[in-house]
């Protein structure tokens, strides 16, 4: 295609050549912009003032560029962002949920960026204020909280928050009754903490300098972080590891895994400097995860060859892997998802012929039914339950038309009752939009799904302009759920749609393990599939569709644009993943080793390295037209290191052909996640959402 002169013409930033090179296997690369990874980056997630000045002055250039070429877009810029943020009911508040004499739930102030936590007695009375982010936040260009959990004598609090961007959490302990926070201060954490049996100390897991999980710990209140307790150390840095604890405060877990292997060791909540004790060994490609259950453990595993994976019991007095016994047998396309144990039920979120439904099982009988919704493509998440001894839980439901919609549900009587329905301050007539269900053919035979929303009266004559999101990674599924914020497109004409593409779990695990490792390309293929089909089917044209990844899914982004430049008319890649090879052969990085399992290991294997190599998109930019590309970043970011769009900016720019222009805007004060704040982060929405409309000509 022929593409229109859109942006002014003014010269990018002059990126500096300071060409190094590597060699593996053989094989030997240049990488001219290598400069631009700060050498210190450990103390710059820390501390961003140590950023080298080359470094932030480049940067900062990058800034001032994508402001000068958007600044056509500012008054539509605020305008979305008005109607996003008029779609939020600004003083929302959850609906708390009961645990003993309390309910907890969440809430925001008219104009606060940050929830606030409350309690009132489930007798009902006047909310408790716990904790109010607002305050907390104040005077930080940053701060996201982290977990929070209260004791089971309902006396104190634990709570992380994050004042960087760069995940390393602190964590604190506040008196419920006076408001007042304990001496304890707990720094370098993974965010959260969790109570031993008698709330006189809590167990978390430390990160070490490269922002690994390496050691659990135990906290005795009052005593100095210095002498804490190391309950575990994993030193493998190719397995995350998590701490948590039952509902019924009888055992801490351990939780040690990659992306396709599992371990657990557990030890009782009574007892905070047991051994803990190993229930199965890892063993690559078995994954496991244990649920309370009283005097067993629920155990969601495909051992055995259950791809989709089964459920088994173990009973509590030894929960080895000979004990196991299948309660709920592996059926192949039901994909079952998470388990949650109660007294007399278990609940199961499982997923088949690409939807996802909620099972009740009995315990005593066995019998079992499970929730009905009557849409074509839907949303629903398990909330479960503060307690254990109940009938019971809470789930939330929504499509890609319908608010969210909160519901208790007794699993004894099957009694649904609503709870809340998501407020949409400004209005929202479901009628007036369609979604659909459509099932795109691949290259290779198989049928990949769209999820889209569409307002009814947009022309489907190929015409509406489109962004179509996609991710396609480590099993995670796009959820057709309901997002206000994309209603500023749709409202405008544009078609929203999400492509369920292979490395997701969207149609099952097997559809995950056909889009990793060497079979990466089929989650790209399927995304221009999606594109291709929805042309053919008339809902847009490729001169008028907006690409959208972000993370994992902006290296899909990076991807589809070397491949296919021609289908889209603007990409839009969110803290994107472009340098997955020299990412993948820097071991020192966060997640380098952990993520092995899902892309392959370029150091130990020639052939892992030969097919990354072949995909990674800043190792395949080309003398390509390519659209005009949006790439967006945070300096703290310790899973997608902002150096990976900077380089990739500098040599789109360098290598394409054509007039298109590179945009790298990166937020100077934040990580992965973006903009803390829930206005803040509107702001980065309504920014990409310009771009969009900018490069389709609608703005």
């Amino acid at each position: 295609m022929t593409r229109p002169a859109i942006f002014a013409d003014i010269a990018p930033p002059s990126t500096e050549k300071r060409p190094v090179s590597d060699t593996h296997h053989g094989i030997t690369r240049v990488d001219e912009y290598a400069w631009l990874r700060a050498d210190n980056w450990q103390e710059v997630f820390r501390d961003p003032s140590l950023l080298d000045p080359d470094i932030r002055s480049h940067l900062e250039a990058e800034n001032s560029y994508q402001a000068e070429l958007m600044a056509d877009t500012a008054e539509l810029r605020k305008k979305l962002f008005e109607e996003m943020k008029g779609r939020i009911k600004e003083d929302d508040s959850s609906v708390p949920m009961k645990d003993g004499p309390f309910a907890y739930g969440s809430s925001f102030k008219k104009g606060g960026e940050q929830p606030r936590y409350f309690r009132v007695s489930s007798e009902g009375g006047p909310e408790e204020i716990i904790l109010d982010g607002d305050k907390e936040a104040d005077g930080h260009a940053y701060f996201r909280l982290g977990g929070l959990d209260h004791s089971s004598d309902h006396q104190r609090l634990i709570w992380g928050f994050d004042d960087k961007g760069s995940e390393f959490y602190t964590l604190r302990v506040r008196d419920l009754a006076s408001g007042a926070e304990l001496a304890d201060i707990v720094g370098d954490t993974g965010g959260s903490g969790v109570w031993d049996a008698a709330n006189a100390g809590f167990f978390y897991t430390r990160l070490d300098p490269n922002h690994r999980p390496s050691k659990v710990l135990y906290h005795a209140l009052g005593t100095e972080p210095g002498s804490d307790q190391l309950i575990y150390e994993e030193t493998d840095p190719g397995f995350f590891m998590n701490v948590g604890g039952t509902r019924n405060n009888d055992w801490i877990m351990i939780s040690i895994s990659d992306h396709e292997t599992s371990e657990y060791r557990l030890f009782p909540a009574a007892d905070p400097l047991a051994a803990p004790k190993l229930v199965a060994a890892r063993e690559i490609g078995l994954q496991y995860d244990l649920e309370e259950g009283g005097d067993i453990f629920f155990v969601l595993t495909n051992a055995d060859g259950a791809k989709d994976f089964k459920i088994m019991t173990a009973p509590v007095s030894d929960p080895v892997r000979t004990n196991w016994k299948e309660l709920v047998a592996h059926e192949p396309g039901r994909l079952i998802l998470s388990v949650i144990g109660f007294k007399d039920f278990m609940i199961r979120l499982e997923r088949k012929e690409g939807l996802p439904r909620i099972v009740v099982h009995e315990r005593a009988t066995g019998a079992e039914h499970h929730i009905s919704f009557p849409e074509e493509a839907f949303s629903l998440g398990l909330s479960g339950s503060y307690e254990y001894d109940t009938d019971m839980m809470r789930f939330s439901y929504s499509s890609m038309t319908t608010p969210t919609q909160l519901f208790d549900y007794n699993m004894r009587t099957r009694e649904r009752v609503l709870l809340k329905t998501q407020e949409v301050p400004s209005g929202h007539n479901a009628d007036e939009y369609v979604t659909r269900r459509l099932m795109a053919p691949a290259a290779d035979g198989e049928l990949v799904p769209i999820s889209l929303i569409h307002h009814r009266d947009t022309p489907l004559d190929g015409t509406a302009p489109c962004l179509l999101y996609g991710y396609g990674s480590y099993g995670m599924t796009i959820p057709a759920s309901f997002n206000t914020n994309c209603l500023s497109l749709v409202d405008r004409g544009f078609v929203y749609a999400i492509a369920h593409i292979r490395g997701g779990k969207d149609k099952g695990y097997a559809w995950y393990d056909d889009g990793k490792r060497a079979t990466k390309t089929n989650t790209f293929a399927d995304f221009i599939a999606t594109a291709h089909h929805l042309v053919a089917e008339r809902y847009t044209s490729h001169d008028r569709i907006v690409a959208q990844g972000g993370s994992a899914g902006g290296m899909l982004m990076g991807a589809v644009a070397n491949m296919a430049p021609e289908a889209f008319a603007g990409i839009i890649a969110e803290v994107p993943f472009v340098d997955v090879l020299t990412t993948m052969l820097d071991d020192t990085l966060p997640l380098t080793p952990p993520e092995w399992p899902e892309w392959g290991n370029p150091i130990a294997s020639e052939d892992d390295y030969r097919t990354i190599a072949a995909y990674s998109p800043y190792d395949n930019v080309a003398a390509l037209d390519y659209p005009p590309i949006l790439a967006v970043a945070g300096l703290t970011d310790p899973r997608v290191t902002y150096w990976e769009p900077a380089k990739w900016a500098a040599r789109l720019r360098e290598r394409k052909s054509g007039s298109s222009p590179v945009l790298f805007k990166i937020n100077m004060d934040s990580g992965h996640a973006g903009a803390s704040g829930r206005f803040s982060r509107l702001e980065e929405v309504a920014f990409n959402y310009a771009f969009a409309l900018k490069v389709v000509g609608r703005a």
